[in-house]
């Protein structure tokens, strides 16, 4: 990807449903790019149509030009009212918030949210761009991903969101081998302080991860039994999901979950 263009799309990754607008200055600020580059970027990308300027402000938001290309792709791919009822299912099996995400070129854009309905929860924003390493989301779908996108992931620069994240290349490793071997991965407060999330996959029709399915919960809240629930309802969500949308569930995935229900089925109580 050209540099123009990696740094045009980054501009685009700023907005969210939390910020739905953003000025030129904190575009800047943002993204590490001076003022002038960020101005140009965007005029072409209001040429495009998608961003536009409103209000006295002068504030950027997105232009009609993405609704027309999110409708084109809902319709050709339909990912939300299959992935809706599924997360709904889960929020109700829990009580706790969850959601789903799709590779977005080098991360995972959430796509969907069914947020608990506890007064204490965790709040996550469609639209949001997730990182590989942090987030029980990303890894769910980097163990099963194209190995291609794995390795760019970890041969690129990893950051800290806690002080929890894990960035060592070595030990992520070791991480996704043993979501590969359960089904599923957990993340303690690895993107954000007292959130605990766990993920599994959803693949594409090749057998390849797409993106996941989680559920999140405040850190405190998480118990054994909160824990097995949790798994054992998105494992069982995660493979209608995967059919509904017409992917395949690799025969590795399979027995890996497989085994994963077996061994809680053991477990007393």
């Amino acid at each position: 990807m050209s540099t123009t263009v990696a740094k045009a799309l980054t501009l685009l990754d700023q907005f969210s449903e939390d910020t739905p607008e953003v000025g030129l200055s904190d575009l800047a600020r943002r993204t590490g790019l001076d003022k002038a580059t960020v101005h140009r970027m965007m005029s072409v990308l209001a040429d495009a149509g998608l961003v536009e300027q409103r209000g006295a402000a002068r504030l950027y938001r997105l232009g009609p030009g993405v609704l027309r290309l999110a409708r084109v792709r809902e319709k050709s791919f339909p990912v939300t009212a299959i992935f809706q009822p599924a997360l709904d299912s889960l929020a109700s099996k829990t009580g706790e918030t969850a959601h789903a995400s799709l590779i977005s070129g080098r991360a995972l854009a959430t796509i969907d949210v069914c947020e608990s309905n506890r007064s204490s929860r965790v709040s996550l924003v469609a639209g949001e761009v997730l990182p590989f390493h942090t987030t029980a989301s990303g890894m769910a779908a980097l163990a099963f991903a194209y190995p291609e996108l794995r390795e760019r992931t970890l041969s690129s620069s990893l950051s800290a969101k806690t002080a929890h994240t894990v960035t060592d290349v070595k030990l992520l490793r070791q991480r996704l081998e043993e979501v590969a071997a359960s089904g599923f991965a957990e993340s303690d407060q690895g993107n954000e302080e007292d959130v605990y999330g766990i993920a599994v996959p959803v693949f594409y029709a090749d057998g390849f991860a797409s993106g996941s399915i989680a559920v999140a919960t405040p850190a405190h809240r998480m118990t054994p039994d909160l824990r097995q629930t949790i798994i054992c309802a998105l494992i069982r969500e995660a493979e209608k999901v995967t059919f509904n949308v017409g992917g395949t569930v690799p025969a590795s995935y399979r027995n890996a979950a497989a085994r994963s229900l077996a061994s809680f089925a053991k477990m007393p109580g």
